[in-house]
């Protein structure tokens, strides 16, 4: 093979990986957006929370990134995994000291961790991702540009829910 024909067949080689690089048809699938939440449960916080793999410390502000598709597609879901502190209002001794490692020890013993799956709600184009921590475990998320305060914002659930006696199976 002469010199000529390798560097021809090389030059075509380089074009077409090139060009395969530059293809766009897929770029605009899927958008990043903020990941924050909303704990509707009086009583508890929320330590951390995860969605598909992406971790949150707490609820509060929002987070970046989480990639979302740009249009809502039937059986849109996302895992998510949580852990709680069922008693915010536990009193420790100074930090620092012995006796705060051990009671601290024993607070956290009592957090609780969690996972669901869930039906991400409809939506016309991706603002982020807002989950909605409810009673008994139940777990919310809405990708909507709404504000929570405005009367059409998806999840209608109050603020400082308390956690019933007993929750439905």
């Amino acid at each position: 093979m002469s010199d000529t024909t390798k560097l021809l067949k090389t030059i075509i080689f380089s074009a077409v990986v090139i060009l395969a690089g530059c293809d766009q048809s897929g770029a605009n699938e899927y958008s990043g957006g903020n990941l924050g939440a909303i704990n509707h449960v009086a009583g508890q916080s929320i330590n951390w929370f995860k969605v598909n793999d992406y971790r949150v410390p707490g609820t509060g502000g929002g987070y970046c990134c989480i990639m979302l598709p740009n249009k809502w597609r039937p059986n849109l879901s996302a895992h998510i995994e949580w852990e709680i502190d069922p008693n915010t209002n536990a009193h420790l001794p100074p930090l620092g000291t012995p006796a705060y490692n051990e009671a601290y020890a024993l607070h956290k013993a009592k957090y609780r961790q969690y996972s669901a799956d869930v039906p991400i709600s409809e939506y016309d184009g991706a603002c982020g991702l807002t989950v909605h921590f409810l009673t008994c475990q139940q777990v919310k998320v809405t990708a909507s540009c709404l504000s929570p305060s405005l009367p059409d914002y998806p999840i209608k659930e109050p603020i400082d829910m308390q956690e019933p006696a007993t929750c439905p199976k």
